[in-house]
C-alpha cells in the first residue's frame, strides 16, 4: 500500500490510500473525520450496528503511525462522533503507546466533549490553526492569504465506466483555494463534490491513490 506524492505550494504531501496526508516538511499526518466512538452511539441508540464495525479505525491509524512515524498528528475534526463512551478511553491508551507523537485536534462540529476530557490526554483543541502555506480549519473556508485544508464535506466523485458503470469512490480534493481531506473513518458516509476544470482530484481506489 503505497502513498502518492503530490507537490503542492513548494510542499511534499505523501497522499496515502488510508485516507490520510503526511506533510513531509512538517513531519505531520493530517487527517480528518474520524468519527470514533460512532459505533457505540448507533449501538447505544438502538441500532443494529456490529461492534466490530469500528475496529478498522484502530487499525489504520496504527498502520500509519508506524509507518510514517509522525511527529505530529493533526486532526481537522471530528475526532470524537457524540457523547463519551468507552472508546474515548481508548483513544487515549492508543496516543499513549505514541509518548513522542505530539496530538492536536482543530475542533469540528462533532466534538462536543466537556474540555476537561481533551485535557486529560493533554490536548488543547483549537478553531482553526494557521501555518504557512495552510490554514487548518474543519469546514472549508475561504482565506486570501493562505490555503484552506479542511474535511468536514466526507468528500467523493462518481466515475462512469464505457458500459455505464458508476463508481463512487473517496477522494482528496483541491481547489484553487481550498482543499478537503476524505474522511478518515470507516463508518462514515460520502457527499459528491462539484469538480471545476481546473481543480485536482485523487481518488482512493482500493490500496491506491490515483488523480483523476
Amino acid at each position: 500500500m503505497n502513498a502518492t506524492e503530490f507537490s503542492f505550494l513548494d510542499q511534499h504531501l505523501m497522499l496515502h490510500p488510508l485516507r490520510a496526508i503526511f506533510w513531509q516538511e512538517q513531519n505531520t499526518l493530517l487527517l480528518s473525520d474520524l468519527h470514533l466512538g460512532k459505533v457505540a452511539h448507533f449501538r447505544k441508540e438502538g441500532y443494529a450496528v456490529p461492534i466490530t464495525a469500528g475496529d478498522e479505525n484502530w487499525d489504520k491509524l496504527l498502520h500509519l503511525m508506524l509507518d510514517f512515524k509522525p511527529e505530529r498528528v493533526l486532526i481537522l475534526g471530528d475526532l470524537f462522533h457524540s457523547s463519551y463512551n468507552r472508546e474515548w478511553e481508548s483513544f487515549g491508551a492508543f496516543m499513549a503507546q505514541f509518548q513522542q507523537t505530539h496530538f492536536e485536534l482543530v475542533l469540528g462540529n462533532h466534538d462536543i466533549l466537556s474540555a476537561d476530557q481533551y485535557e486529560r490526554f493533554g490536548m488543547q483543541p483549537k478553531v482553526y490553526l494557521k501555518e504557512d502555506p495552510f490554514l487548518f480549519t474543519h469546514e472549508p473556508i475561504e482565506d486570501e492569504q493562505l490555503y484552506n485544508l479542511s474535511g468536514h464535506i466526507h468528500p467523493c466523485v462518481w466515475l462512469s465506466g464505457r458500459g455505464r458503470q458508476r463508481l463512487k469512490l473517496p477522494c482528496f480534493y483541491f481547489g484553487q483555494k481550498q482543499g478537503i481531506l476524505p474522511a478518515f473513518g470507516a463508518f462514515t458516509g460520502m457527499a459528491k463534490i462539484a469538480v471545476k476544470e481546473a481543480d485536482q482530484i485523487f481518488v482512493v481506489a482500493e490500496n491506491a491513490v490515483i488523480q483523476v
